[in-house]
């Protein structure tokens, strides 16, 4: 390269870094996953050129692979990292106003899980103003499938994704009674059940549906039936799902893309 004067400009460039750039940068425009050879195709270089790339991309956890199917995945881990600085972007930046005036209306508190490497990321939770609630705490992850959270994401997914991921997660024998549980979500239009690990609350998880017609994220109502409740579950089921509706509404493409 040319510098002032005609001189030759040093090369600063780092290959490995280039190439996982690519790898990045092309799984972030990715609905599915990718194998080694259509990521090798799609950045112009060898599988040898990009496989220790991968192996330490998948290593620091930017990246994931279903390994049944062979197919790299990108993580959540820089949406991760942009959220420690301030203010607040993408999601959580979208979903935290309409998240706090749901705690207010309900007096219970909420929070927003997203699917990470086969199993449900907690990104955002707002507090019950009540003197007493039940909480999730952020960065907190639970079983993709055993939670009211996690199927409320995987029930509005396609259904190639949600035939990947029950592979994934090691329940192909109760594939089919979970394929059933999967539909009547979506024909309710949100989960409801006996929280597993809380008697006395009831998990209200309801799916923020993104800009390409499938969830990228819920939000759940933990609802806790006590003398505090000022709203009955009816009530509070309405309010959690004009929510949702809000939160999604604001996921324009090329806005709050979390893809």
């Amino acid at each position: 390269m040319a510098g002032k004067g005609g001189a030759e400009a040093p090369d600063y460039s780092v290959p490995a870094l280039e190439k996982a750039f690519d790898i990045i940068e092309l799984l972030a425009n990715q609905k599915d996953g990718l194998n080694q050879g259509q990521i090798s195709e799609a950045v112009g270089r060898s599988i040898h050129q990009i496989y220790r790339v991968l192996q330490a991309l998948e290593r620091r956890g930017y990246i994931f692979r279903d390994r049944p199917a062979g197919l790299y995945f990108l993580s959540t881990r820089m949406f991760e990292l942009a959220h420690r600085h301030e203010p607040l972007r993408g999601l959580v930046q979208a979903a935290l106003p309409s998240m706090r005036r749901l705690a207010d209306e309900i007096q219970q508190s909420c929070n927003l899980g997203v699917h990470n490497a086969g199993r449900v990321l907690i990104l955002a939770q707002v507090e019950s103003p009540a003197s007493f609630g039940f909480r999730v705490r952020v960065g907190a992850e639970f079983p993709l499938f055993g939670t009211a959270t996690g199927r409320a994401l995987m029930a509005f997914q396609p259904q190639d994704r949600i035939n990947q991921w029950l592979q994934a997660s090691g329940i192909q024998d109760e594939k089919a009674d979970m394929e059933r549980a999967l539909a009547l979500i979506r024909t309710a239009g949100h989960e409801e059940v006996p929280d597993g690990l809380q008697p006395g609350v009831t998990d209200l998880a309801f799916p923020v549906m993104g800009p390409y017609g499938d969830a990228v994220a819920a939000l759940t109502v933990p609802y806790v039936a006590t003398t505090y409740s000022m709203l009955d579950l009816a009530t509070v089921r309405r309010h959690a799902a004009q929510a949702a509706a809000e939160i999604g509404a604001l996921l324009a493409p090329g806005e709050l893309d979390t893809r």
